[in-house]
């Protein structure tokens, strides 16, 4: 897998000191980036499999930080919520959300955007529930 971003550029791109765990909120950042670029055509680099082109590296560095700071900020790492209406962990308790449910998206709407600007995603996710 992998990672467009680390604490530093976390940092940079927020303003705001990297939370403790942050290496492992960029990994899942950087999976919701990798669904956003599913159809991108952009050089990588065979070993790190990073792109070549430094405004493409930077665009999905800073996309990937936008997501991050968006999954903490809503509480949801996964992007799952807006699965369910209810969720318990003692004695586990899931309960699904009707009518597709309500949480929040699991992209970050900053994200899709600094991408489109890019040139590096033509379309526009549907926020709805999976």
């Amino acid at each position: 897998m992998v990672v467009y971003a680390n604490a530093a550029d976390y940092t940079d791109y927020t303003g705001e000191p990297a939370p403790d765990g942050i290496d492992t909120v960029l990994a899942r950042a950087s999976e919701r980036i990798d669904e956003l670029l599913v159809a991108a055509v952009y050089d990588v680099d065979p070993v790190t499999k990073l792109p070549t082109d430094p405004d493409e590296a930077e665009a999905i560095m800073r996309a990937t930080c936008a997501q991050a700071a968006w999954s903490l900020a809503v509480g949801d790492p996964y992007g799952v919520a807006a699965a369910f209406s209810d969720v318990k962990i003692g004695s586990v308790s899931l309960k699904r959300a009707e009518g597709g449910g309500s949480g929040p998206a699991r992209h970050a709407p900053d994200a899709g955007a600094i991408l489109r600007t890019a040139g590096l995603m033509r379309f526009v996710i549907d926020q709805g529930a999976w």
